[in-house]
């Protein structure tokens, strides 16, 4: 049985980890599907070089209200996937063959790793290793909720979806968060006739309630949002699916060419039989880590999905350096600082946010003051023409520190960095607004009307 100084399970933020410092141990890196992980493969990455095409083949339809007359002539779908994909699937084993051929100190084996005691993993390749420090890194998958019939019927996940042979005329997506609102986008913006399930009364609702509010008011006028539904049975039909719906008006049924199931994404834990490693878990079956990233057996560390609240790349990326640090320095470990983690919804319009939301603030108990400042009442908004655009700040009225931003509206993933960057060194609110010089007229405009309207003490 072969002994190794590091095991790594998972190759997604965690093959960031081998670096030149550890070119005297022997490590061990285990994938059981296509190097990269979800980001690189089925997330991040591959969604957002479509949500930019779709950006571009919605942007004629937008022209009319600036005085252009423009226009899409055609979407070729083969020609999208394969530009993207083309540059994806390369990278992907270019890794791969890095990692097996160029780090001789690595061994990668391509099988499901499960755990048969806490030093002791099987590769899923028919060999058995044992392994002094071991990195749990294995992600997610898409969550599939309990719908008569939807095994025995064709549907897609975000896993899938964006590999299809030939673009549909219409598709059901069954979800309410920010995948089903990235790919209602993205479909809709190709001449999809998109239809949105919803077990919610509104989209987005883990959002600030009014960020909420304004983009689903906004997807009703864009696509067929269907609100407050359960899924109860799903079948084939000669042109598709059609899936039978219990809401508010009773039974009804909706039909379409395609559907794709975007219901959120389970840590992959219950592959690993992390239960015989004595590792513990939260309820929703994550790994239970400490501040510096370290399960209930000390040897072990886990980071990003499978034990991180927060399902973000750039999450993982943190805490995969606080991984290395602590494997290299056990005497002088760090903590995972997650105070003010950004995230962001690549829609139309986009969406981003840190920090706490006003519900949150409020049940809480914490004092604070809002503020709010519309795209439309600074000059590039008026150069856009945005009329449902605004950013939301919350803060602590005697001191200025932020405590919560929300932005919806174009480019918000942008937009909102500064603010990001205010929390997360401490700069209040008033120092942010007065103390530098803004462009004029540039959209960060929003952000510092927006805090020179914070009603503070």
């Amino acid at each position: 049985m072969r002994h190794f100084d590091l095991v790594i399970i998972g190759t997604g933020s965690g093959n960031s980890i081998p670096n030149e410092a550890m070119a005297g141990w022997q490590i061990a890196i285990l994938e059981k599907g296509t190097f990269g992980g979800t980001c690189l493969n089925v997330g991040c990455i591959p969604t957002k070089m479509f949500v930019h095409t779709a950006d571009q083949a919605a942007a004629p339809a937008n022209a009319k209200k600036l005085g252009v007359d423009a226009h899409t002539d055609a979407i070729h779908w083969p020609e999208i996937r394969d530009r993207i994909f083309n540059r994806i699937d390369p990278i992907a084993e270019g890794g791969r063959n890095w990692r097996a051929n160029e780090n001789p100190n690595v061994t990668v084996y391509e099988g499901t790793a499960t755990f048969v005691n806490e030093n002791t993993i099987s590769t899923g390749t028919g060999e058995t290793i044992t392994a002094d420090r071991v990195v749990i890194a294995a992600g997610s998958r898409p969550s599939i909720p309990d719908i008569a019939d939807l095994d025995t019927t064709a549907y897609h996940t975000s896993d899938t979806i964006m590999r299809l042979d030939e673009l549909p005329k219409s598709l059901i997506i069954v979800g309410s968060g920010f995948i089903a609102s990235e790919f209602a986008h993205v479909f809709s913006s190709f001449g999809v006739k998109v239809t949105v399930i919803a077990r919610s009364n509104l989209l987005l609702r883990h959002e600030d309630l009014e960020i909420a509010e304004r983009f689903t008011e906004i997807a009703k006028q864009k696509w067929d949002v269907r609100l407050q539904r359960k899924t109860t049975r799903a079948e084939k039909t000669g042109t598709g699916v059609r899936l039978h719906l219990e809401g508010p008006n009773g039974e009804e049924t909706v039909e379409a060419e395609q559907l794709l199931i975007a219901t959120g994404r389970r840590p992959n834990t219950d592959l690993l039989d992390v239960a015989k490693a004595g590792i513990e878990l939260h309820a929703d079956g994550r790994i239970k880590v400490d501040e510096f990233q370290r399960t209930s057996q000390p040897h072990i560390h886990a980071l990003g999905d499978i034990s991180s609240e927060h399902q973000l790349k750039h999450v993982a990326n943190h805490e995969a350096k606080v991984v290395q640090h602590n494997l290299l320095n056990p005497g002088n470990p760090r903590k995972s600082d997650h105070r003010f983690v950004p995230a962001a919804v690549f829609s139309n319009p986009q969406i981003a946010s840190v920090g706490l939301t006003e519900e949150q603030a409020r049940e809480r108990g914490i004092r604070y003051v809002t503020s709010s400042q519309a795209y439309a009442s600074i000059a590039y908004g008026w150069a856009m023409e945005d009329t449902t655009g605004f950013a939301k700040l919350l803060a602590d009225p005697a001191t200025g520190q932020l405590i919560g931003a929300h932005i919806l509206g174009p480019q918000a993933s942008t937009v909102i960095q500064p603010l990001i960057q205010a929390m997360s060194f401490g700069l209040d609110a008033r120092s942010m607004a007065q103390g530098q010089y803004w462009i004029h007229p540039a959209m960060p405009e929003l952000v510092e009307n927006a805090l020179l309207n914070l009603p503070l003490d």
